[in-house]
């Protein structure tokens, strides 16, 4: 199998699932925004995160990772959907969506990629749904009908303040568990993410050499 990676720049989406919606809900009138967002919150995984590999290696002492399982848009000619991707959004846990997430997600190798896209005509998204794997046990399912933004809304949104160009990938957003907080990995685990009609997307977190 190709080990496929994005062409152009990947954004993910926060805040995209009801779950973690209704969770922020009662934060969201503090400072500093005093008020729950009106456009999509946006963040870029920029290319040094790209990790079409079979490992994730943890960095700085870092002892564990959130698990973002996620289906990316990969943008095709005149603003339409070519295809869609299987993502693991890896990140640092991190407790507050307030700040600039850079340091939390746009770390080495941090976006597990390498399963090729599934045309979107092939799919119905709202439909599905990914499973999530750590050795060989279920942690999490996400269901893509508990978006807040579905695929036509969300790139609608994205449009008003920005253009995607061919090769970019839009992602519509990892979800919670019920505590509020991503399924987690250690060293050691493997973690395998599963949609049908896509390959698995396989990786194993090892600790970062002596």
């Amino acid at each position: 199998m190709n080990h496929w990676q994005p062409q152009g720049t990947v954004y993910g989406t926060l805040l995209n699932f009801r779950r973690e919606w209704d969770f922020w809900v009662p934060k969201m009138t503090q400072d500093p925004h005093k008020a729950a967002p009106q456009a999509p919150v946006l963040y870029v995984k920029s290319a040094n995160t790209f990790n079409p590999g079979k490992v994730l290696t943890l960095q700085d002492g870092i002892k564990e990772v959130d698990i973002g399982a996620c289906l990316g848009l990969v943008m095709g000619e005149q603003g339409l959907v070519e295809g869609v991707v299987l993502l693991n959004d890896w990140s640092v846990p991190h407790s507050s969506y307030f700040r600039p997430p850079v340091k939390f997600r746009c770390r080495d190798g941090y976006l597990g990629c390498g399963v090729p896209p599934v045309p979107l005509s092939a799919l119905d998204l709202a439909s599905l749904s990914i499973t999530v794997q750590v050795n060989g046990q279920r942690v999490q399912t996400v269901h893509l009908s508990d978006v807040v933004r579905p695929m036509d809304r969300l790139l609608a949104d994205v449009a008003e303040f920005m253009t995607l160009q061919v090769g970019d990938v839009l992602m519509l957003g990892t979800d919670v568990l019920e505590t509020g907080q991503r399924p987690r990995a250690r060293a050691g685990d493997t973690v395998c993410l599963m949609v049908p009609g896509f390959a698995p997307c396989v990786q194993t977190v090892q600790a970062e050499a002596a």
